[in-house]
């Protein structure tokens, strides 16, 4: 690895950098769920229902589901910096027209946009931050730059959503987009240049799917998703039958502390055992389903098992980004926008197969259904994913960055076999 950036810190990483693109993940995923916990008062002053203010929620996953590949695609050939900050400012915009907008509709097409800008952003970050830092502490970069979303989940909701009923939900979304407005200056100057990639060595999207390791790795991340959201989304509900209606707030903070958690040992671990991690989270997962599924009627019981589901989504979408980022090389945006969608795909999947089952059956199949599609994604990374997750998980580089570079630097794959 060539060159050293301004903002190392004595281990090496640039952390002013890597930071500002955790703080930028941390709006991104408050402007994507605060909405959620505001809807009667956006409702009132849109002078729509609240089904139809839910909208601005699906609105922007559906932006960033349908725009994740071909933005990426499109922006490939553009100077990295430039096209990153151009996602921040999207969510800054959307954030802005949300809190001066008297018309749903214009808060619609905000909504949209920054949902557009999300897709190509979470797509971005993770290649931005690998390419900050040498190939042994790329995991430990990816960590730092995703853990802006654990925190927006476990603080940074309740206190928008406080904020909101406090000092009105329009003034909510002017401060997120003060907050977007700084975040963005902060990048502009911590962040090093990256080149775009030359256009003889982009490697298609098709062909990247192609990819070994990639497929089973989509499929994963994809029956993963849709098993989190098939029981998180109805997570209320489950808690009353284990007597814990009145402390909802509360098992969520332990969830979104215990993401924390794991974000940080995922961390400290992917760059030498990413295979470790993977099989160790899946099952993690599977064994937090089964306690649910079994025993969850018990607090105790319950709350110990959302400790756990916690920790594993912590570590979920940094593994999944490094495998990505490792199996595709130089065309590591690419895969984290065909991630980014099955991801969002999953997000959307999810909550549509629990409601059926619940409006079936009630929330008594929601855990065990979880816990089959857990089952299935750790017996398929054991037995199919040993390409997609190795032993070893550091990331191959895709060039030296951490000042300006030419594209034909940043585009080497140093590619690894199986």
């Amino acid at each position: 690895m060539t060159g050293t950036s301004t903002n190392e810190d004595t281990h090496g990483l640039p952390r002013a950098g890597l930071l500002a693109l955790a703080v930028a993940g941390f709006v991104t995923v408050l402007t994507e769920t605060v909405p959620a916990g505001l809807l009667p008062e956006i409702s009132n002053g849109l002078d729509v229902s609240q089904a139809r203010a839910g909208q601005l929620v699906t609105v922007y996953a559906a932006g960033s589901m349908l725009a994740a590949i071909p933005l990426t695609a499109l922006t490939r050939g553009w100077p990295r910096r430039p096209v990153l900050l151009a996602t921040v400012l999207s969510v800054v915009a959307a954030n802005a027209a949300t809190a001066a907008s008297p018309w749903f509709a214009l808060t619609f097409a905000g909504r949209l946009i920054a949902g557009l800008g999300a897709g190509l952003q979470w797509a971005m970050i993770a290649g931005y931050a690998m390419r900050m830092v040498p190939d042994a502490s790329k995991g430990r970069a990816l960590a730092i730059s995703m853990g802006g979303v654990p925190v927006a989940l476990a603080v940074g909701v309740p206190a928008g959503t406080a904020l909101g009923t406090g000092i009105g939900w329009r003034s909510t979304f002017a401060v997120m987009a003060g907050l977007g407005l700084i975040v963005a200056a902060w990048a502009r100057v911590a962040l090093p240049p990256i080149a775009a990639e030359a256009a003889h060595e982009r490697v298609p999207v098709k062909r990247v799917l192609t990819q070994p390791g990639i497929g089973i790795l989509m499929l994963i991340a994809f029956a993963f998703e849709v098993g989190h959201m098939n029981m998180y989304t109805y997570i209320a509900s489950f808690l009353s039958s284990s007597g814990l209606q009145d402390r909802v707030d509360v098992v969520l903070f332990v969830f979104g502390i215990a993401a924390i958690t794991g974000l940080w040992l995922t961390g400290a671990l992917i760059d030498r055992h990413l295979r470790a991690v993977v099989l160790t989270t899946f099952a993690a997962f599977t064994g937090a389903m089964a306690l649910l599924a079994t025993l969850g009627s018990s607090p105790i019981a319950a709350v110990a098992a959302v400790a756990v589901w916690g920790m594993a989504l912590g570590a979920a979408p940094t593994m999944l980004q490094a495998a990505s980022a490792r199996a595709a090389g130089s065309a590591m945006e690419i895969a984290q926008s065909l991630l980014v969608t099955m991801l969002n795909a999953g997000m959307a999947a999810g909550p549509l197969l629990g409601g059926a089952l619940y409006a079936v059956q009630g929330i008594g199949p929601l855990p065990w259904t979880s816990l089959g599609l857990f089952a299935a994604v750790l017996v398929l990374a054991t037995v199919r994913g040993r390409i997609a997750f190795p032993a070893s998980g550091d990331v191959p580089a895709p060039g030296p960055a951490p000042q300006e570079q030419s594209a034909d630097t940043l585009a080497s794959p140093a590619r690894t076999s199986g």
